[in-house]
């Protein structure tokens, strides 16, 4: 539209201005989400993440946009910047918690929402690209500024830049982050199951006086030699399916808590260690020791004159099973360990082909120590009939089917809470 404004002496005003205008025609602009960030907040929404929209666009604009990428449902509030201004503190902390966009908004408005957030005990991340957004990344737990259409000034204060300027990949760092999160829960799972059968043999020898059932040099090859590729191996799985639709962890949550003690020690360490400690005591059943209370203590002897008495010699070849007993159950309690809840079946069983090298790792540095006779002096190590190998490997199955036991009882029981919270929902009480 257009007028031809005559000389005002008073000056002129936007309401003087805008009136009696001749209309010439409609330009429409669009510049619309890209398609992937629909996926992007649907990913959001089910992991507990919020998407709190802060922009200078008109109300209606902002609105349409926020419903079509899926960043609000119905019902949504829509602040414009004069609202906000005129909210005290605690309306605004009121506005929050439910859905809300704001529009027609100030760079400032957006530090005073971030305030808001935090103090009610929000994680924030922030997105900016202007001069004037960089206190609000700089108040923000994590601001990201765009690395393309952003300013030195807002990556200056960001503490993360996003090369792409892309929502969706900020998205695809949570899930990333999530990812490398379970995975040092794993191997530490992984690494503690095993600690506990390196633990017991040495408190049973203390309490009972009997013949202790892993030696020293052996548990150093547990932890600095069959155990340290697998453990590798576990820090590279893929994310699991369902990651993204678990709630945030708390700020507080520590990786090595209740849960995982109580899974590494009390369940997965104490199944392995009575499979250990059952081939320990079948080799020397077999070897027709029924008594070993009253035995002489062949490990106090060196391992050279352990050799050469039969009670010393089955002792070697007890440990030797003990030995090989950590192993084989490792492997059983690293595919357990692969998942928290997902079935190791729905998540792949062979897509993790770096956890199968260290299987072959551990298995072949094994062999070396117990049938090359340098190594067998220095890890006190003997070979026992290959029949033995057969008990060995159903060690691996029966952990792991124990584990995957115990994680569909566990996926049941959160499904049956899960249902139970939406038919409160549903009929309130």
């Amino acid at each position: 539209a257009r007028r031809v404004l005559p000389e005002r002496p008073n000056g002129y005003s936007v309401d003087w201005v805008e009136r009696e205008l001749t209309f010439l025609g409609l330009m429409a602009m669009q510049d619309p989400p890209r398609p992937e960030v629909a996926e992007a907040a649907g990913k959001c929404r089910t992991a507990g993440i919020r998407i709190i929209m802060i922009t200078g666009d008109y109300g209606l604009t902002a609105e349409s946009i926020a419903r079509r990428v899926g960043m609000v449902g119905e019902g949504a509030r829509l602040v414009s910047g004069a609202e906000l201004d005129a909210m005290s503190d605690a309306d605004l902390s009121e506005a929050l918690k439910g859905e809300v966009i704001f529009a027609r908004a100030a760079p400032e408005h957006k530090l005073r929402v971030v305030t808001a957030l935090k103090d009610l005990g929000e994680i924030v991340a922030v997105t900016g690209d202007g001069v004037n957004d960089a206190p609000a990344l700089k108040k923000a737990h994590i601001g990201v500024a765009m690395g393309i259409a952003g300013t030195d000034v807002a990556k200056e204060a960001a503490s993360m830049i996003l090369l792409d300027d892309n929502f969706a990949s900020i998205v695809n760092a949570i899930e990333e982050g999530r990812a490398v999160y379970a995975n040092i829960r794993k191997f530490t799972t992984y690494i503690f199951t095993s600690n506990t059968p390196e633990a017991w043999p040495f408190i049973l020898q203390i309490v009972l006086n009997i013949p202790l059932a892993l030696v020293v040099m052996q548990v150093l090859a547990v932890d600095l030699g069959t155990d340290l590729v697998p453990a590798l191996a576990l820090g590279t799985e893929k994310p699991e399916p369902g990651l993204m639709d678990r709630p945030p962890r708390g700020p507080k949550d520590r990786i090595v808590d209740r849960k995982l003690i109580l899974r590494a020690f009390l369940w997965l360490g104490s199944l392995q260690t009575a499979l250990c400690f059952a081939g320990f005591f079948f080799v020397w059943w077999m070897m027709g020791y029924r008594d070993l209370f009253h035995l002489p203590r062949p490990d106090l002897l060196p391992y050279a004159q352990r050799l050469l008495t039969p009670e010393g010699l089955t002792y070697v070849m007890a440990t030797t099973m003990f030995h090989a007993g950590v192993i084989t159950t490792q492997i059983g309690n690293a595919y357990a360990c692969r998942t928290e809840r997902t079935s190791v079946f729905k998540a792949g069983f062979f897509g993790n082909r770096f956890l199968l090298f260290g299987f072959a790792f551990e298995l072949a540095l094994f062999a070396v120590m117990i049938y090359l006779p340098p190594f067998q002096s220095l890890f006190e190590e003997h070979p026992f009939p290959l029949s033995y190998w057969a008990i060995l490997f159903l060690y691996p199955p029966v952990m792991f089917l124990a584990e995957e036991g115990r994680k569909a009882i566990m996926r049941r029981l959160e499904r049956s809470r899960a249902s139970k919270r939406s038919q409160l929902e549903v009929h309130p009480v």
